[in-house]
């Protein structure tokens, strides 16, 4: 998993729990009926939003998504010239011996599809496909945690207002009103927090990990149409380097130079 993604959920609730402990304690911030509330309230609201299908399937999405280390793009690039090294010394089937050592799926598709013949404009339409299909996947997968990071405050507010209620036809007996107050404004606190250390940041970091996935498959598409049209390893390494951002081509350039 992103090291971040650990660091930023530990901290996250360290922090948040380390001030509840240092002051009323765990107990008083414990109130099952509110956790149904919120939890089940979230859960129910994405389940109407989005069909059955791509509910069941968003926990493999994340999980992937964020325990999946994506490979290093300047890595790629030094394998893609690789590719095309060995594709002008000793032709395109050459490649085919290479494929059982690769564990990229998306590359062994798109080396498979050169050495089966296929035209490098069809090539470029299959992978192009694949990604479109991948990034419309993942992207559910980040809607999902959006509703989610949504809804969980309304139910959080939907909870205070039922215990408000409950409260007020309970004036009678003044002891009990800070107690109902304070349960009332549980649920108000778990849809925060929910919604603003879990669901929106676990949302955003999909999205991270969405662009960096797609810049990867461009590049790689991009390399294996320039092996198929035989270009040189050293023109390949310039097309795909222009997909970097400058700090990674310096990076680079400053190691060919070593």
């Amino acid at each position: 998993m992103d090291i971040a993604t650990v660091v930023g959920l530990v901290l996250g609730h360290v922090l948040i729990f380390g001030s509840i402990m240092m002051g009323a304690g765990i107990g008083a911030f414990v109130d099952i009926p509110s956790v149904i509330i919120v939890v089940g309230g979230t859960i129910a609201a994405v389940m109407v939003s989005f069909p059955m299908n791509k509910f069941t399937t968003t926990g493999k999405v994340i999980k992937k998504s964020l325990m999946f280390v994506l490979p290093d793009p300047t890595e790629k690039i030094e394998e893609m010239a690789q590719f095309a090294a060995l594709a002008r010394k000793e032709g395109l089937l050459a490649l085919e011996e290479k494929l059982g050592a690769l564990d990229d799926a998306f590359l062994v598709k798109g080396l498979r599809l050169v050495v089966d013949g296929f035209p490098p404009e069809v090539v470029r339409d299959i992978l192009e496909s694949d990604l479109a299909a991948t990034q419309e996947r993942h992207g559910v997968g980040k809607a999902i945690m959006d509703k989610m990071g949504e809804v969980a405050p309304a139910f959080g507010m939907i909870g205070t207002l039922i215990g408000l209620v409950t409260m007020l036809k309970n004036l009678s007996d003044p002891s009990q009103i800070g107690t109902g107050m304070a349960v009332a404004l549980l649920t108000t606190f778990y849809g925060a927090f929910l919604a603003n250390v879990i669901f929106l940041p676990v949302a955003t970091k999909l999205e991270q990990r969405k662009k960096e996935e797609a810049l990867l498959k461009e590049v790689m598409i991009e390399g294996i149409v320039s092996i198929q049209n035989g270009d040189k390893p050293a023109m390949v390494k310039e097309k795909l380097k222009a997909y970097l951002p400058p700090a990674l081509r310096d990076a680079m350039d400053a190691a060919a130079k070593k």
